[in-house]
This record gives C-alpha cells, structure tokens and sequence, in this order.
C-alpha cells in the first residue's frame, strides 16, 4: 500500500497534532474534569469547523436515511473513545494511555479478519505482531502501576477495541456524504450527548478553566477537532484498514517522547527498541509490494 503526496501530508500533519496532544491533554485534564474538558474541546471546535467547510463550500446536509448510519459512526468512532480513553488519561500517565489507545491497529486487523473477512498478507500479520510485542515493550515498567489502575487500563482498551470497529465501519459506510460534514456531524453528536455526562458525573466539580487548561482547551479545539479528526477521517475513508490504522503507529511514540520531555515521564530501553518496532509495523504495510502480477503489462 503506497500512499499518495496527499495522504502523506496528511499523515505527517495528523502525526504532529495527535501525538502532541497526549501531554496536552494530560495537561489539561490533571486539574480540571476530564469529560468536561472534552466537551469544551468539541464544543469550541465545531464553529471552526463549520468556518472550513463554509470556506470549501461543502454542504451540511445529510439525507434523513443517511442520519442513523451518521449517529453510529459517531459512537463508535467519537462519542466511546473520547469519554473512556479521558478518563485514562486523567488516572495514568500520557505516554501510557498513548500506547494503550493505540492498541486499535491491533484490534482493528483482528476484526477484519476474524469479522469483515479480511484476508491479510503474512508481512501484515508481521506489522500487528511487531505492534502488539512495541506495546508489550512500552507498558514494561508499566505493569506494577497498571495494576492498581485497573479500570483505566480497561477504558483504554476497550476505547481503542471500539475505534477499531469504528474504522471498518467507515471504510464500510455508503458513500455520498462528504468528509467534512460526516466529522460536523460526529463531532455535534458527541457534543450534545457529552452534556448530559458532565452534568450526571462532574457538576460538583465545575469550575472556571486555569490559563493551562484553556490552552489545552484551544490546542484540542483548534487542531485536533478543527482539523486533524478530519484529516483522520480522510485517510480512514480511503485507505484500507490494516493501512490507515498501522499508519498512525508513530503517533504513540511521539506521545511518549513528548511526555518524557514535557511532563518528566522516564523513558527506558523498551520506549526505544518500541520506536523500531513500530517503524516495522508501519512499512508491512506501506513499503511498495513485489508482487510481479501488479507489474505484468497488460496484452
């Protein structure tokens, strides 16, 4: 699988924006309440979302028998993930909670083929093993705490389970409606149902933002739902699974290292033998095949 200049840049883009963002959420979520910063985070999004797609002229609409198929995705692919992998991060460290919602490539290649009958090539079952054995790595010196934590871990994990089905379901939906207003759309629904939530859990705890946490609140705002959900979006909608999911193995390393730097998370010799691994996964995927049948000419 070769990804075009587009998708490369994408990729680049959503790599940068998504793996600073584990820290920055962690930032934002160390004294404010977690759903709640979330909520914030979409609400003040959608608005520059809406100024992109009235600036691409791209419709809001969605046909009515459209609106059901619309609300599933939210769940699977926004409204789930973002509730339970907050409340990850707000009980384990960033870099951690990183590595554990991004188990989702190696639940999305076991859906595909044990669910959506997706046949996988052996260098592809390569890439989910060397992710699978970057994860084990990574949550080496992990364990001990994780133990005590273990309803974050499984929030986590079920966060990325979810996101994983969320992705087949993408590839797999009706096309017809446009990237930008499919994410609008999400992103609403996950705002509105979001609401209740906070009121239900986090009321007593409402307070005005710290100065850091609007600044995590305008990062997430701004780049993760203005932009990169999109950019996401597009490459779920136009890749394969096993592709745009292996693809975006860099973004836990980044999130880790950025956490080391920032937040004073210690590192050890697992995070960097992880940073092979992942490299690894990534071109089982990516590097240019050999099969001679694709360079046979035609007639």
């Amino acid at each position: 699988m070769q990804l075009t200049r587009q998708q490369l840049l994408l990729l680049a883009f959503l790599t940068m924006v998504w793996g600073l963002n584990w820290p920055v959420m962690k930032l934002g979520v160390t004294a404010y309440p977690p759903l709640t910063f979330r909520a914030l985070c979409i609400w003040i999004g959608l608005p520059v979302l809406a100024l992109l797609m009235v600036a691409r002229r791209t419709p809001f609409f969605v046909p009515r028998d459209r609106f059901r198929e619309v609300f599933l995705l939210a769940m699977t692919n926004m409204l789930i993930w973002n509730v339970l992998i907050m409340l990850a991060v707000k009980n384990l460290s960033s870099g951690r909670s990183a590595i554990l919602g991004y188990t989702m490539p190696i639940f999305s290649a076991l859906l595909g083929a044990c669910v959506f009958g997706a046949r996988l090539k052996p260098r592809q079952w390569l890439g989910v093993a060397a992710a699978a054995l970057g994860v084990a790595l990574l949550l080496w010196y992990e364990l001990t705490h994780l133990s005590g934590r273990p309803v974050a871990v499984l929030c986590a994990l079920v966060a990325a389970a979810t996101w994983a089905l969320g992705t087949h379901q993408l590839r797999n939906a009706r096309a017809g409606i446009a990237t930008l207003t499919l994410s609008f759309w999400m992103m609403l629904i996950t705002a509105v149902l979001l609401l209740p939530l906070c009121v239900m859990f986090e009321y007593p705890q409402w307070k005005a933002p710290s100065s850091l946490t609007w600044a995590a609140i305008g990062y997430n705002a701004v780049l993760v739902f203005g932009f990169a959900q999109t950019a996401w979006l597009t490459l779920a909608r136009t890749l394969p699974p096993i592709a745009s999911t292996l693809s975006v193995m860099m973004i836990p390393i980044l999130g880790v290292f950025a956490g080391a730097l920032g937040l004073g998370e210690v590192l050890h010799w697992q995070d960097w033998a992880a940073v092979v691994l992942m490299v690894l996964a990534i071109a089982s995927v990516l590097a240019p095949g050999s099969d001679r049948k694709s360079r046979r000419v035609p007639g």
